[in-house]
């Protein structure tokens, strides 16, 4: 999957990400663009979690809303040439 389809993806998803972590504000989730570790980062700025916490919530949720990040998506597509 490429950065524009992740990106685009991300920009519907943003609905889901908002009735889920509210304290996102909307250019929290514009800067974010679908990147894990900035949205982990976010998560532990704004809710206070760790970093583990904040792994489990992003992953559990991304799982349920079928959602790849996009530095997965890329780390995916690396391996095949």
């Amino acid at each position: 999957m490429n950065t524009d389809t992740i990106q685009g993806k991300w920009k519907q998803m943003k609905g889901s990400v908002k009735q889920r972590w509210g304290k996102l504000t909307d250019d929290d989730l514009t800067v974010l663009s679908g990147k894990k570790d900035e949205f982990i980062g976010k998560l532990q700025e704004r809710y206070g979690y760790t970093r583990e916490q904040a792994v489990k919530e992003a992953d559990d949720w991304a799982t349920k809303a079928s959602y790849s990040w996009d530095d997965e998506a890329r780390s995916a597509g690396a391996g095949m040439k």
